[in-house]
């Protein structure tokens, strides 16, 4: 429990910043009533409450790879990390304190897109599960911040992290069924864990068993353990630059 202390410095960094919790908070909100307009003037299943509240939360979490990369590009730059690899923190102790509190902020991203569904007509069944992949998701998204914070510079990350959140946008099929879509946006969405999280949350809110979404909840778990485990070497490798 090493990393605590840092955490809780970590936590209260983030919190600091109203803006960017506005921003997180409000995006998915203005998308999910954008199109709950659009369906309300031409009914869409792919712009109903139900279909559409689940891509929204994880469009939401990909703000994460923004917010957490900025935090820790921005202290390397300012020789914050410098003075900290002289305590006995390792490579996953840091990671695990600079992810730690974004996963509250996830917690508080898919709540209020949640209740804001429900309340525009969404019904949620298997809602354990789907908070899961969401977590998985989350999990992901800092995992991916934490390697860009690692290997970039601060101005570099802004770039960087602004095209991630991008793609992820297009390939997560939050606004569109890839399959439907097919060509490259089908191949590269379904490359990437998004459109896979989306599918499994969406399949689970709807009462689907398990073993008709089965294979994308796997790809979910295996993207988040590997992008967590190259989030710890890409610090390593950071720790050692002089």
């Amino acid at each position: 429990m090493k990393f605590v202390k840092l955490a809780d410095r970590n936590m209260k960094e983030l919190y600091r910043d109203p803006v960017s919790m506005l921003l997180g908070l409000v995006m998915p909100l203005v998308m999910l009533l954008l199109f709950n307009s659009i369906n309300k003037r031409q009914p869409l299943e792919m712009f109903s409450p139900q279909h559409l509240t689940p891509g929204v939360v994880i469009f939401g979490l990909a703000f994460t790879v923004m917010f957490s990369a900025m935090m820790l590009s921005r202290d390397k730059k300012n020789a914050f990390l410098i003075r900290l690899f002289t305590t006995p923190l390792k490579a996953g102790d840091y990671i695990v304190a600079y992810m730690l509190p974004f996963l509250p902020f996830a917690l508080m991203q898919t709540v209020v897109v949640f209740a804001v569904g429900a309340l525009l007509g969404a019904v949620y069944q298997n809602l354990l599960f789907a908070a899961l992949v969401i977590l998985l998701t989350a999990l992901i998204c800092s995992s991916l911040g934490m390697i860009l914070g690692s290997l970039l510079t601060e101005n570099q990350v802004a770039g960087a992290g602004s095209l991630l959140v991008t793609m992820i946008g297009l390939f997560c099929g939050a606004w569109m069924d890839l399959h439907m879509v097919g060509g490259i946006f089908e191949k590269i969405g379904y490359a990437i864990p998004f459109a896979h999280a989306v599918d499994v949350s969406r399949a689970a809110l709807n009462g689907i068993a398990f073993a008709e979404y089965s294979r994308s909840f796997f790809i979910v778990l295996i993207y988040a353990v590997v992008l967590f485990v190259l989030a710890i070497l890409a610090f390593r490798h950071a720790m050692k630059r002089p």
